[in-house]
This record gives structure tokens, C-alpha cells and sequence, in this order.
């Protein structure tokens, strides 16, 4: 009996049985889906945050021109808000960083939501410097976390709004001892922050799609 020569195509004889090497393209290559996924979650997320945070600042200006309850909900609602993004980022970005500062985040905003639902009651200066305080501490968070995910990419943008936070809380501090403080500034806020994620989630569109 005549036995036939197995014919190998083109695809069959570029198999190699050798393991990669470690650091090779293979590597990155099977570890580059997760940083995707944590870059394409973070997009979306930053996405609903811009959206979000110009609603807000509109609503807020046009009704927190006096101290009242509707002004008071719209406030505690900013730091809810961002309790629920961080629990959102802690799931999405689980395996790329240490997840503390994120549970700092969210214990420091649910504080504040409970304070600033209590200053309501003191008048807008009491108000000025839970929130101010929620800035500073909110935006030392950003930056940090920030810095910790450059090599993610889309990061300066945050980098730079948490600086700006820190800077603007301390100015919604000197200002409660003005002589007629007003929270239209603490609402419009929102704005330049609006602004930085929706630059950042452009510029993490590369990073999502794994390039």
C-alpha cells in the first residue's frame, strides 16, 4: 500500500510549537485587551459625566440664585452623582490600578452629600465651604488618579481639571466670607470640568480601540 506525502499549506507550515518568548508581541498583544476595555468603559463613562455635569450647571445658575430646598437637592445631587461614576470606575478599571482612591472618593462624596443637605439650613456661606472642601478633596483625587493612568492615555485632561478643582475650592472658601456670597460660581463650576471630559473621552478613543 501506497502511502501519500501529507501536503502542510502555507498557514499550517508558519505554526510554531515554540513558546513566546517573554516580552514578546504575543505578550503585550494577550495583555493589551484589558487596558481596551478599562479605556472604552472610561470613555463612556467620561461621555455621561460631560453630559451630565452641563445639565446641572445650567439647571443650577438659572435656580440657585437664592438659598432654598430645590437649590440645596441640586447641590447634594453633584456629589451623589459622583459616588455613583466612581463605583462605575471601580468596576470598569479593576485590574489596572489600586482601586484606594476611588473608595476615597466615594466616602468624601457621600459626606458631602450629608453635609451640604445640612449647611442648606445655615445659609449659602455654610454651603460655599462644603463644597469648596468636597473641591479641593475631589480634585486632588482626580489628579492622582490621573497621573497613576498616563500610560492608559487621555489622562491630561483629567490631570489638569483636578488642579483646577483644588484651586477653585479654595477660591468657594474665601468667597463664603464675602460680604453677599453667591453659589451661581460653585454651579458654573461644573462647566470647565464638563469641558475636560469631554476631552478626555476623545482623546481615550485610541486607547479603547486597542491601538
Amino acid at each position: 500500500m501506497r502511502v501519500e506525502p501529507v501536503m502542510l499549506n502555507k498557514t499550517e507550515r508558519s505554526v510554531s510549537l515554540t513558546p513566546p518568548l517573554k516580552g514578546s508581541p504575543v505578550t503585550t498583544i494577550a495583555a493589551s485587551p484589558g487596558i481596551s476595555q478599562t479605556a472604552s468603559a472610561l470613555r463612556r463613562l467620561y461621555f455621561v459625566r460631560f453630559a451630565f455635569a452641563i445639565v446641572w450647571a445650567l439647571v443650577t445658575i438659572a435656580t440657585a440664585k437664592e438659598i432654598g430646598p430645590l437649590a440645596v437637592t441640586l447641590f447634594v445631587i453633584y456629589p451623589l452623582f459622583d459616588v455613583g461614576a466612581a463605583i462605575y470606575d471601580l468596576r470598569s478599571s479593576r485590574t489596572t490600578g489600586s482601586p484606594t482612591l476611588l473608595y476615597v472618593n466615594i466616602a468624601v462624596s457621600l459626606v458631602t452629600a450629608v453635609g451640604l443637605g445640612v449647611a442648606g439650613a445655615s445659609g449659602i456661606p455654610a454651603v460655599l465651604r462644603v463644597w469648596g472642601a468636597w473641591a479641593i478633596v475631589a480634585g486632588l483625587v482626580q489628579l492622582i488618579v490621573g497621573v497613576t493612568r498616563r500610560k492608559m492615555g487621555g489622562q491630561w485632561p483629567m490631570i489638569i481639571s483636578g488642579g483646577i478643582s483644588v484651586l477653585a475650592g479654595g477660591s468657594f472658601i474665601a468667597g463664603a466670607a464675602a460680604d453677599n456670597p453667591s453659589l451661581t460660581n460653585a454651579a458654573g463650576y461644573a462647566i470647565p470640568g464638563a469641558i475636560f471630559f469631554l476631552i478626555a473621552a476623545i482623546r481615550l478613543g485610541r486607547a479603547a480601540k486597542g491601538n
